[in-house]
C-alpha cells in the first residue's frame, strides 16, 4: 500500500481495476501501431503480424499448419484454340527455368497482357512479369519473360504481405493498412531511390482489387527478408506490408528487366479481372502477335 496514493487505503479494488484497464489500453495502442504506413516494411515474421486482414490472434497462439499445395486452376474459359496453342508453344520454349510456372497461370497472364496492349494500358511490348502468389514463398515464384524471344529474363523469389498468410499466401486485399498482397494486373511505372534503395512504382489496373497500389505505396523493391540468406536461416521468406519485395542480390536486375510501362501479373486464388478477355486477346494476337 505504500506505493499508492493515500486514496488507495479507501479504494484499493478500484485502483487495481484502473491499473488493469491501463495495461489493456496500452496493449491495444501497440496493436494499432502495427498498421501500414508509407513504405514501412516488416523485416521479421511474427505470429501476431499475420492477422491484418482478420481479427487479431493472441501472440501466444500457434500458427496454423500451411498447406503448400496451390489451388487447382482450370483452363481459362472462352479462349480460342489459336491463343491456347500460342501460349502452349511459349510455355514449352521457356524450358526448365519456367518448370514451376503453372500453365493456367501463364495462360491468364498472357491473355491479360494481350488485352491490356489492345486497350493501350501498357506500353512496353513483349515483356511480361508474372508471379504465382499461390505458390509458397520458399519457391522462386516470379518470372520476367521476353515473349518475342520466348525466354526467361529473370526468375526470382518474391515476398508476400504479412496480412496474406505464412509460407503460402491465403488472403488478399486492396484495402489500405491491410498489409495484404493485392492480386491482379499492374502497369510498372518510374523508379526512385527510397528507404529500400532502387524501387519501381506500380499502378493497379483492376478496380477494387489492386487499384489502391499507389496510395498503399506498393512498389517493387529489394529487402533482406526476401533473399536466399534469410530463406536458409528461417526456412521461409519474411513479409512485406503488401509489396512484392525482391531478394537483395537480384532486385536491381528484376527492376531493370521489367522496365517502365510493362505488365506485371500477380496471380492467386479467387482472382477475377476484366482483362481476362479471350476474344480481345485473340484479336490482338492475330493483328500484332506478342507486340
Amino acid at each position: 500500500m505504500a506505493f499508492f496514493p493515500s486514496t488507495s487505503v479507501f479504494f484499493p479494488g478500484r485502483l487495481r481495476w484502473q491499473c488493469l484497464l491501463g495495461v489493456v489500453a496500452a496493449g491495444l495502442l501497440v496493436a494499432e501501431s502495427g498498421c501500414q504506413s508509407a513504405e514501412k516494411e516488416s523485416r521479421k515474421p511474427t505470429i501476431g503480424s499475420q492477422t491484418m486482414c482478420q481479427a487479431p490472434v493472441p501472440v501466444a497462439a500457434a500458427a496454423p499448419p500451411d498447406s503448400l499445395q496451390p489451388v487447382a486452376l482450370a483452363p481459362l474459359p472462352g479462349l480460342s484454340a489459336e491463343v491456347r496453342q500460342q501460349v502452349a508453344e511459349l510455355y514449352q520454349a521457356l524450358g526448365s527455368e519456367a518448370q514451376e510456372l503453372r500453365l493456367p497461370v501463364l495462360e491468364r497472364a498472357c491473355v491479360g497482357y494481350l488485352t491490356l496492349r489492345h486497350a493501350g494500358r501498357i506500353r512496353r511490348p513483349a515483356v511480361l512479369a508474372v508471379a504465382d502468389m499461390d505458390l509458397p514463398s520458399t519457391k522462386k515464384r516470379l518470372w520476367v519473360l521476353d515473349l518475342n524471344k520466348k525466354r526467361v529474363l529473370q526468375h526470382s523469389y518474391v515476398a508476400h504481405g504479412r496480412g496474406s498468410g505464412y509460407v503460402r499466401a491465403r488472403r488478399f486485399s486492396n484495402r489500405i493498412k491491410s498489409a495484404c498482397t493485392a492480386l491482379g494486373f499492374y502497369r510498372t511505372a518510374d523508379t526512385y531511390d527510397g528507404k529500400h534503395g532502387l524501387s519501381r512504382r506500380l499502378h493497379g489496373l483492376d478496380p477494387g482489387q489492386n487499384s489502391n497500389a499507389l496510395d498503399r505505396y506498393v512498389v517493387l523493391h529489394g529487402a533482406d527478408y526476401a533473399g536466399q540468406a534469410y530463406l536458409a536461416k528461417h526456412q521461409q521468406l519474411g513479409y512485406s506490408r503488401g509489396c512484392p519485395a525482391l531478394p537483395p542480390e537480384q532486385y536491381r536486375a528484376v527492376i531493370k528487366a521489367v522496365g517502365e510501362g510493362a505488365c506485371l501479373f500477380l496471380s492467386g486464388p479467387g482472382l477475377e479481372s476484366k482483362w481476362l478477355d479471350g476474344g480481345v486477346a485473340a484479336q490482338q494476337l492475330a493483328a500484332r502477335g506478342w507486340q
